[in-house]
Parts: structure tokens; C-alpha cells; sequence
């Protein structure tokens, strides 16, 4: 058998023989000593018959002994390795019951090291025999020595501590409170899907508010989610390799995914209805008040059915949030950009992935690719999302399919919520743009599919199971999900296609890097084609849009402001503003440049009609008012100062304390400007003729030199300084009050 073991495996040969010699080592404890003191190899065969016998065997062990000076080098300057080996030689047992771990000292000298001169070490190995035990259980421990020497030690002096250092790394610190945030506005059914995270495990508590068609897509996009995980139930669930020391073994792109300790299981439907009932709908242009404090209104964005850019506006603040949005003549109504004119700040955020990309040359590009698919014998697979551009992927075919002779080809669109998609599609009449609309007073329904599904061009199935085992035929279109390939109806084409260089896969969802969703597949045979089509707004519409609505201030993510790495030359691909815009990264905090400073104030009626205006200048009327001020809920409210009922007449005389207090009428206000010249001549004629001017920054100053007084004027305020002369400042008073206006 041994003689098996080595014709099949040499290296596994050279380790036994190596361990054999370290077994004779161990039964001659003296024969450390025969070495140094007798440098010829042939005494050591004399004295040690067995280790003869090994070196006869295999001659080129004797060969290695003698040529490997590293080790001779170790041997002779590690004097401890002599009292290891005659006080601890149960480490020499370990290496003959484990021959890996031997293998792994020999790929790690500094290692070896450490275990000759650390007789400590020794002692660790001698009480935790069962290390040898726990490496060959696990060989993947063995490649975690040899990459982290440190950690090796760690094992050897506590074995219990390597399964903890895998499974409890250190927490990770959140951004924000999620149980304190008051509103959550959703954009657009893509943004909710991690909705059930926050509204059921949070303990939040606030509002969400949704557009009827983001509401309902956004269910079938959960429940279709809930549906593909509950297919494949997993009775375990695997955490150690997020650890990093582990993560960073595995292969591409999960060694690359960040923060994995933040994944979660997946929502069950009972979350999802949990959540979704929290929602609350709004239409388009519906102004919602929250708190007495602000309103906010969506706006059709064009991007998607019920896609939304949201306003948020005080009386005299507007924020926007543009989200994503489209310029392009798609079935959802046309983008409102008239509402974004006069935003204080603009935060702008889900451009384009595909900025290069033309959306109008992807179908082009797509309908092609499946031509020549179709007409070759092959089968085309088109994973994509159950909503949003399989609509007008379908309204493209339903176009192409004569022109190009296909109209006996099946089209098939395979997802548990494909039925639900197609007809919502046709209900959300009021969300769709203005050509489809029309369609419905006709009555026509808005998208071609109906047509397709009546002529049973395409057909629609829940899963691959059932009647559509027993329909299928080839060559063949099939819509199904997901888009990344990992779950779903789309992973059992892939297995059934992939062989066949006649097939083709074509990408046009631009959320996935067509390369890693095919990474598992490899090798493929099937022809791969990318054609992402993505509608929203890329840098050279956003810049033009951007001057049309001219908001004073823009936030945006960092990665808009600079070209992409790997294209750095292309300008053309970053926003271009007069104003540089205000870049934001992840997890960072903003401090946006603008701030209230006005609120609005309700007068009662009552209140209004005691005011008395006067006209300060042309236009302009001012009046003076008393009262109290209520505020309530973020809205202000000033009524008349309650008067005090009179007090009923009694013999009993009454305190000061118990009198109620006095309402004293306001203060007159001032308004107006003092001219210098009407008012020296005025002083003249009043006998003050000796007058010295002197001009200051904020105004003038008058020395009255035979009154010993002083008047210093300016814009806002004027004062008269006069000392123990009260008569001359009453006069001087009276004169300035002549050119100013009482309130």
C-alpha cells in the first residue's frame, strides 16, 4: 500500500521520509549531540542502523540532508531545538500525525523558527494535542498559516479561538437612526425594495408616501422577490466566510463585496403587506403638509409608471429632489420640469449608468441580435425586470416582428407575477403619456401587448412548471428574471441553453455587469450580447436642463463632478455648471448653504380691521400692531391682546397685587430720513448758526459749538447729546421729529 501511496503521489513520499527521519531523530535522543560533534554522515549511519536503512531507501533524502544548508543553518544555531526535542517530543508526534503540518513548516521557515527556539511553544503543542486533530479536518487552515504566521501562533495557544475569530467580527457602526426618521418619500417602485427592512425591523414609525402605480408594481416586484427565494428554502444558512480572512479567499466578486455582514435575509410576505400598508398615496402635484412645517408634492419624473421628483417648500424655501427622471417620449407622462424653476437647492442623484449608451440604438441593436438569432435555429433569452422597459421592449417587437418575418417565433415572458404586470400596465391609463391616453377613450388599449397576447404571439406563464412544459417548442424568445442570474427562471435556461453557440443572451437591464452575472456560467457557449437601455437623463441633457430651471445651489454625488476612471479624457461625461455644485459622498453629512428666515403669520380678522396704514413711499403702507402671538403645530397665528373682563364693584377694597396690569397703547414708530440741508437751515432760523459738519462712514456729525451740544445722525438712528441742558435737547428733538413720519 505504501508503495501505492508513493508511485501515486511523490510529494506525499518525501513527507513520510522526512517524518521517518524525524521519528529516528526522536528514538535517538543523543544522536542531536553524534551530529555536531561528528560532522561525517557515515558515524551517524553507524550509530543509527535505522536511519541507514532510510537513507539506502531513498538516496535522494540523503541528498536533501546533506545539500539544505538552511536547515543545517537552523539546526546549528538554535541550540534550544535540542532541549525541545529531548523534553517535548510529543511535538514530533504531531508532525508525524499530521505530515501536513510538516509540509507547512517547511514552506515557512520563519515559522520553523519560531517553533525550535520558543520552547514555550512546545509546552502549547504538548497540551493542545489536538491541533494536529483540527488540521486535517480543515485544510484550509493549513493555508491560513501560511498566509498569516501571527494567526498560526493564535491557534496553537488557544484552539477554541479560531471558530470565534470567523463568526462574531466587530459590529459596524450606523449612519442614522432609522427609528427617528419622520417621512420616507419613494421615487420610484425600483427605491422600495428594501422597504419592509426599515418599516418592520427599525422601529420606524413616520410616514411613506407613494404614487398609486410606484404602490402597486413595487408589491408585484416583492412579491415576485419573496416567491424565487421561497422556491430554493435553505434548512441552514452559512456566516463564516463573511469573515475578511476567509472573504478574501473566495473568489471574484464576492472577495470584493463590501460591508456582508450588513446582508440580510430575505422579507416574507407577511412583511411586505406589513409594510405596503403603511404607505400612504398621493397624486401627481398633490401638495402634502407634514407638520405644520413644510409641504411636499411629486411630480412626474418620466422615467417609469408613478416615478416621482418630489418638492419640498416652506413658504419661502424650495428644495427639489430629482431622482431618476427621462426626457425621452416613453410610455410614462413626459417629465414636469416647470415646478423645479426657482429651487433654492437642487439634489440631484440617478443619472444615467450608460451615458454613452444611446437608447434609441440599444433596441435597434436588440431587435437585430434577435433576428439573426431566431433565424439561425437558436434561442434568444432576455432576463430582465417583470416591469418598467419589458413594456416597450415588447411594443418594439410587437413593431419589428412583420417586417422582419418573425411572426410565427413564440414569445414567451415567464415570472409568478407576469400576468399582474401586463394588466396593471393597461389600468394606470391617467399615469401613461398623452398618446396613450388617448388610446383609452377610443377604446384601444395603451400597449400593443394586448394585441400580441390575443394572437397568442406572446404568451405568459408563473414559472417553467406546468402548462408551459407542455407548450414550449423552439427557436423561441423568453423575458424572464432576475437580471443578475443568480435566482429565478432565467438560472434553468442558462443550464439548458448555455451549451449551444447557437443561443444568445441579451442584457439590457443596466443595474448588472453582464460579465459577473455570467461569471458562474463559464465556460458559456451562447453568443452574449450587451444592449443596456437606460432612459435617464445623462450629462449633456441634465447640463441643459440644469440652465432652464436655474436653481441657486446643486447637490449631487461626487462621481458626477469628475469623468470616470477609466475614461478620464471625456469631459463630456461629468456635470459642466457655472456654479460648481456641491459634492457628496456615502455616509456623508451636508450642510446646505441657504436657511429660514422668514415665517408667515395669520392676522385674526378682528385684529386686521383696527390696523390703520400709512404710506411710507409709493406702494409701501406700514401700520403698527399689538397683539398676542399663538403658535401651534409650525403655524403662527396673532389675534387682539384678550381684554380683561371688568371686575365686578364690592366694599372690599383691593390690593395693588390683585389690580390687573394696565394695557399701555404702543409706541409711535418712527420712519423716514433726516436730509442735511433742510435740517441745518431749519436750526438756522431756530438761532443755532454755529454749526460744524463732520462727515463720519455711517452718516454726519453736528457740533452745535455756542450750545455745547452734539446731534450725530445716521441711517437708522439719530442721536442728541446734550449735557444737564434738558430744554435744549427737548428742542432739538422736536425739530428732528419734523422730517421723520409716525406710525
Amino acid at each position: 500500500m505504501l508503495f501505492y501511496v508513493v508511485i501515486c503521489c511523490p510529494m506525499l513520499s518525501y513527507v513520510i521520509l522526512c517524518s521517518m527521519l524525524f521519528c529516528v531523530v526522536l528514538c535517538y535522543s543523543l544522536l542531536p549531540y553524534v551530529i555536531l560533534c561528528c560532522p561525517m554522515l557515515f558515524c551517524v549511519v553507524l550509530c543509527c542502523p535505522m536511519l541507514s536503512y532510510v537513507v539506502l531507501c531513498c538516496p535522494m533524502l540523503s541528498y536533501v540532508v546533506l545539500c539544505c544548508s538552511v536547515l543545517s543553518y537552523v539546526v546549528l544555531c538554535c541550540s534550544m531545538l535540542f532541549y525541545v526535542v529531548l523534553c517535548y517530543s510529543v511535538l514530533f508526534c504531531v508532525v508525524l500525525c499530521c505530515p501536513m503540518l510538516f509540509y507547512v513548516v517547511l514552506c515557512c521557515p520563519v515559522l520553523f523558527y519560531v517553533v525550535l527556539c520558543c520552547s514555550v511553544l512546545s509546552y502549547v503543542v504538548l497540551c493542545y494535542s489536538m491541533l494536529s486533530y483540527v488540521v486535517l479536518c480543515c485544510p484550509m487552515l493549513s493555508c491560513v498559516v501560511l498566509c498569516c504566521p501571527m494567526l498560526f501562533c493564535v491557534v496553537l495557544c488557544c484552539p477554541m479561538l479560531f471558530p470565534v475569530l470567523t463568526l462574531t467580527p466587530p459590529p459596524q457602526r450606523e449612519l442614522m437612526d432609522l427609528s427617528t426618521i419622520d417621512v420616507i418619500l419613494i421615487s420610484n417602485y425600483h427605491c422600495m425594495m428594501a422597504l419592509p427592512y426599515i418599516t418592520e425591523h427599525s422601529g420606524f414609525t413616520g410616514a411613506v408616501y407613494a404614487t398609486e402605480p410606484t404602490l402597486q408594481i413595487g408589491r408585484l416586484l416583492m412579491e415576485e422577490l419573496v416567491n424565487h427565494m421561497e422556491r430554493v428554502p435553505k434548512a441552514q444558512t452559512a456566516t463564516c466566510w463573511k469573515n475578511k480572512e476567509i472573504q478574501r479567499l473566495l473568489p471574484g466578486p464576492l472577495k470584493d463585496v463590501a460591508e456582508v455582514w450588513a446582508w440580510k435575509r430575505c422579507y416574507t410576505i407577511q412583511e411586505v403587506n406589513s409594510a405596503l400598508s403603511k404607505v400612504q398615496l398621493v397624486g401627481y402635484s398633490q401638495k402634502v403638509e407634514l407638520f405644520g412645517a413644510v409641504q411636499v408634492s411629486p411630480l412626474s419624473s418620466g422615467y417609469s409608471l408613478g416615478s416621482s421628483n418630489w418638492i419640498i417648500q416652506s413658504h419661502y424655501e424650495k428644495v427639489s429632489y430629482m431622482s431618476g427622471s427621462s426626457l425621452l417620449t416613453t410610455h410614462p407622462q413626459p417629465m414636469d420640469q416647470s415646478s423645479l424653476k426657482n429651487s433654492d437647492i437642487l439634489i440631484l442623484t440617478g443619472l444615467t449608468q450608460m451615458p454613452t449608451a444611446n437608447p434609441d440604438g440599444m433596441l435597434g441593436e436588440f431587435c437585430s441580435n434577435l433576428a439573426m438569432t431566431i433565424r439561425a435555429g437558436g434561442n434568444v433569452l432576455v432576463p430582465c425586470y417583470s416591469s418598467g422597459v419589458i413594456y416597450d421592449l415588447l411594443e418594439c417587437l410587437y413593431q419589428f416582428i412583420d417586417s422582419a418575418n418573425l411572426g410565427s417565433t413564440p414569445f414567451y415572458f415567464i415570472s409568478p407575477i407576469a400576468n399582474s404586470s401586463l394588466e396593471f400596465s393597461q389600468i394606470f391609463a391617467e399615469w401613461l403619456c398623452h398618446n396613450k391616453q388617448s388610446k383609452v377613450y377610443l377604446p384601444e388599449p395603451p400597449f400593443p401587448h394586448a394585441e400580441l397576447i390575443q394572437t397568442n404571439k406572446l404568451k405568459h406563464y408563473p414559472s417553467i412548471h406546468g402548462d408551459f412544459s407542455s407548450e414550449f417548442r423552439q427557436p423561441c424568445v423568453v423575458f424572464t428574471g432576475h437580471p443578475s442570474l443568480r435566482f429565478g427562471d432565467v438560472v434553468h435556461f442558462m443550464e439548458l441553453w448555455g451549451r449551444s453557440s447557437l443561443n444568445t443572451i441579451i442584457f439590457t437591464e443596466p443595474d448588472f455587469s453582464y460579465l459577473d452575472a455570467l461569471a458562474p456560467y463559464q465556460p458559456l457557449a451562447m453568443k452574449c450580447v450587451y444592449c443596456p437601455i437606460d432612459t435617464r437623463l445623462n450629462f449633456h441633457q441634465v447640463s441643459k436642463l440644469l440652465k432652464e430651471i436655474q436653481p441657486l445651489h446643486v447637490v449631487c454625488p461626487e462621481q458626477y463632478t469628475q469623468p470616470p476612471p477609466a475614461q478620464s479624457h471625456r469631459s463630456d461625461l461629468m456635470l459642466e455648471l457655472p456654479a460648481p455644485p456641491l459634492p457628496y459622498r456615502r455616509c456623508s453629512v451636508l450642510s446646505l448653504p441657504f436657511r429660514r428666515r422668514y415665517e408667515r403669520i395669520h392676522l385674526l380678522p378682528e385684529l386686521a380691521k383696527s390696523l390703520v396704514p400709512s404710506e411710507v413711499k409709493p406702494g409701501v403702507s406700514v401700520a403698527t400692531v399689538s397683539g398676542m402671538l399663538q403658535s401651534k403645530d409650525n403655524k403662527h397665528t396673532l389675534m387682539s391682546v384678550p381684554r380683561p373682563p371688568p371686575a365686578a364693584p364690592t366694599k372690599k377694597r383691593k390690593r395693588v397685587a390683585e389690580e390687573p396690569p394696565e394695557l399701555l397703547a404702543p409706541k409711535p414708530l418712527l420712519s423716514g430720513a433726516v436730509p442735511l440741508d433742510g435740517f441745518l437751515a431749519t436750526l438756522h432760523k431756530h438761532g443755532v448758526s454755529e454749526v460744524k459738519v463732520e462727515e463720519t462712514a455711517d452718516g454726519h456729525i453736528l457740533h452745535l459749538q455756542a450750545e455745547d451740544a452734539l446731534i450725530q445722525m445716521e441711517a437708522h438712528a439719530t442721536h442728541i447729546v446734550c449735557d444737564n441742558n434738558e430744554p435744549m435737547r427737548t428742542t432739538l428733538r422736536d425739530l428732528v421729529l419734523r422730517f421723520l413720519q409716525k406710525l
